[in-house]
């Protein structure tokens, strides 16, 4: 395909086979610019409509050449729910819920890994790594094992939910638990990478974001190639609120939608420097050296992909709102009961926020809104029986069940 890398920063641009994560010369974020003319030759509604959903229909605007060197496992293609009972609580007529929980390993990260993985394999890579709060190491442990090329994960000591971590030891990945924070270890992980020469699969990495943005694909498909109002998403190291921005602003630049929708980032009242940044109207996030929140894979102080954040959330005429771990908990819950979505807390993020941002007047009832639903909620199951009522036990016989029928 016809593309580059190009700093969004100071514009320097570099070669697509570069191996390269920030720009050499100022350091900045680096992300792919693919030539939409060229796809424009190659593209129609009707061909992309010919294949099946999921990461791989948009094969011509993902920056991989070689099809043979990709590594799936039939990601993407996830449900867009109605969420009708959830509308009717919340005064609102058409709300939808993209539940991410139905890829392969349980959460969106495996759009950006499966991309990520196909270009160690063009590169010819023997090893990648990253560091995760969890479902990244889940992923690229899984799409290690099908690529059968070596996987290391950094993890902070005791803040990654056990279905996570389970998934990481289970596909074979060697896992490296550090004693401090998801900062700490993504800063060891792109030391390690850069000394040993190991493909790094975080989300600086601007393949990784690349095969995220297929979400906004997805919703325009399922919209019948209409872009929804608003679209809200979790932002933890905010690579995703930046790749879902890029591609609708992909779709509208190939016409295949009139306007990008107003892009809602949702943090943790604990992990917040993004709301912060909005608020302030700086032009830098000020990071935060303690995040905390139940919402494991939101607990992260110093996104690095936050420059792309910013651009995604003002361009877009956006917002930013923080929520509570109560809020995040209730709306899970909410979730849960009222449109049998089982999603883990970081997902149900979204929700808070556009039940808090509703009742504060921002949001009017007659919009089409996109909640993002980051990950499956039994990837997090200790949380879910910390915060649920718990079962009730009786004598084995038909009086004592009764009682409590009636």
């Amino acid at each position: 395909m016809a593309a580059n890398l190009t700093c969004i920063e100071c514009t320097q641009t570099y070669p697509l086979d570069e191996k390269i994560y920030t720009c050499k010369n100022c350091g900045g974020l680096l992300e792919v610019r693919i030539d939409i003319e060229q796809v424009k030759k190659e593209v129609t509604k009707s061909n992309l409509e010919k294949r099946e959903l999921g990461v791989w229909r948009y094969f011509e605007f993902l920056p991989i050449k070689n099809k043979n060197k990709i590594v799936s496992l039939k990601e993407g293609g996830t449900p867009l729910y109605k969420c009708s009972n959830l509308a009717r609580d919340l005064g609102l007529k058409n709300l939808y819920a993209k539940f991410e929980g139905a890829n392969p390993s349980g959460s969106f990260k495996d759009r950006g890994i499966t991309v990520g993985i196909s270009r160690a394999l063009e590169l010819d890579s023997k090893a990648v790594a990253c560091a995760s709060t969890g479902n990244t190491a889940a992923s690229l442990a899984m799409y290690a094992a099908k690529a059968a090329i070596k996987c290391y994960v950094l993890l902070p000591v005791g803040k990654v939910a056990l279905g996570k971590l389970s998934q990481a030891l289970l596909h074979g990945a060697q896992v490296i638990s550090i004693k401090g924070n998801f900062d700490r270890a993504f800063a060891m992980v792109r030391e390690l990478c850069e000394k040993y020469n190991i493909y790094l699969l975080n989300s600086i990495n601007p393949f990784r974001l690349e095969g995220q943005k297929t979400l906004a694909f997805e919703v325009v498909n399922q919209l019948n190639w209409i872009a929804p109002d608003r679209l809200i998403v979790p932002v933890g190291n905010a690579g995703n609120i930046s790749a879902i921005y890029k591609g609708f602003c992909e779709f509208r630049d190939f016409n295949f939608i009139e306007k990008v929708p107003i892009m809602i980032g949702i943090q943790a009242n604990g992990a917040s420097p993004i709301v912060k940044a909005i608020e302030r109207k700086l032009s830098r996030i000020v990071p935060e050296t303690k995040p905390e929140t139940v919402a494991s894979a939101i607990r992260i102080g110093n996104p690095v992909n936050a420059p792309k954040a910013l651009k995604a959330i003002r361009e877009s005429g956006g917002l930013a709102e923080s929520v509570n771990d109560e809020e995040i908990i209730a709306a899970q819950k909410m979730l849960a009961r009222k449109e049998g979505i089982l999603c883990e807390p970081a997902s149900a993020a979204s929700v808070a926020g556009l039940k808090k941002l509703k009742e504060a007047g921002k949001i009017d009832s007659d919009e089409t809104i996109v909640c993002v639903l980051t990950g499956h909620g039994l990837k997090d199951p200790e949380i879910i029986l910390k915060f649920s009522e718990k079962p009730i036990e009786i004598e084995p016989n038909m009086n004592e069940l009764i009682k409590f029928i009636k």
